[in-house]
């Protein structure tokens, strides 16, 4: 059974009155982040579809149920600020505003790919929207991403780098490296932590003694930081504007770990609750706290939402990603040649 140090702390003040009410941001906020969610996971979705047909020949790790962290930070974000990744990246790609075509025909290998076909789903990078890149080993973007940050710092500017990891991630000397750094430094970074309970299939209670506690290493660091609901979009909303106000106001970094929990395989496009590692009763609880039905009830509520519109929204994608799909499939596979166009020689300012 997964441990949530969340659920804990707030059981722990839940007499105060009002204390557990959502936050209620901006409808405009709120929509935003309704279709932002449905419009992953009708991506991801549609990837599950076609990942069978042994077309995408790369591995791919879905975040169908980890939808409201991307969206949650996304939104807190401005244009210019600095986002990086992990093998998990798809949702933080799309919700920064990365190219769907471009993405779709990576994973296809093709040279229209975001990366000319040679990096897949793990290896995702939009200049553009300044999503940076992901990659896949375990902790090894978090050293990259404070970088960015320092480099931001260096030349006095206010953009903020977040850098998404998971919990494993934190078990990674790098990781401590980082934040160490970053508070020295007092750098403009959010370290956003997934706690989606497991890595691969090894739970917390096999990995991490029970009162290690993440926002707490930070803190002891000097660092500001916060827990919440990873499956709740607005409380992601505030906790991420917080979290990048305090980094843009230079007030330094901030470690934010928001649990969650992923739906399918740690790996590839099916269902795993046969394996054991997880129970069936567990899945099933998590799968009643989908984010995007979690909201999409707040809204009917609200009268900001009717049905009639939450249908159109679901199935709004849907011509999108046809479109995408045939992009990629219509797309060469890169030539010999080009794989020496992998790296670039430009060198801005030299």
């Amino acid at each position: 059974m997964t441990r949530s140090k969340y659920a804990d702390e707030q059981a722990g003040t839940a007499a105060a009155p009002g204390l557990l009410a959502p936050p209620s941001p901006a409808d405009s906020v709120s929509l935003w982040l309704y279709r932002t969610m449905s419009r992953i996971r009708a991506v991801e979705e549609r990837i599950a579809e076609h990942y069978p047909e042994q077309e995408m020949r790369c591995p791919v790790h879905l975040s169908v149920g980890q939808e409201a962290i991307a969206a949650g930070v996304s939104a807190a974000l401005e244009p210019n600020d600095y986002v990086v990744s992990t093998h998990r990246s798809h949702a933080h790609y799309l919700a920064k505003g990365g190219d769907l075509r471009r993405f779709i025909a990576e994973i296809y290998g093709r040279s229209t790919g975001c990366c000319g076909g040679h990096g897949g789903s793990m290896h995702l990078i939009d200049l553009s929207v300044n999503m940076l890149g992901s990659t896949p080993i375990v902790g090894n973007i978090v050293p990259i991403a404070t970088g960015i940050a320092f480099a931001s710092w260096l030349k006095n500017e206010k953009d903020v780098t977040v850098v998404y990891l998971g919990d494993g991630a934190t078990e990674e000397g790098a990781f401590l490296e980082s934040i160490n750094f970053a508070a020295l430094k007092s750098l403009p970074i959010v370290y956003v932590v997934e706690n989606n309970f497991f890595s691969v299939y090894s739970p917390l209670d096999v990995r991490q003694p029970a009162a290690r506690d993440v926002v707490g290493i930070g803190k002891n660091h000097g660092m500001a930081g916060a827990r919440g609901d990873g499956n709740d979009a607005e409380q992601v909303y505030e906790l991420a504007k917080a979290a990048v106000d305090h980094a843009r106001s230079g007030a330094g970094p901030y470690v934010l770990e928001l649990e969650t929990y992923r739906w399918r395989e740690h790996c590839g496009s099916a269902y795993d609750n046969d394996l054991g590692y997880r129970s069936v009763a567990e899945y099933e609880a998590w799968r009643g706290r989908d984010p995007i039905a979690t909201l999409e009830r707040r809204l009917l509520e609200r009268g900001t939402l009717d049905s009639e519109q939450a249908a159109q929204i679901s199935n709004a994608y849907a011509g999108e990603i046809d479109d995408a799909f045939a992009f990629a499939r219509s797309s060469p596979f890169p030539d010999e040649g080009d794989f020496g166009t992998v790296f670039s020689t430009a060198v801005p300012g030299r």
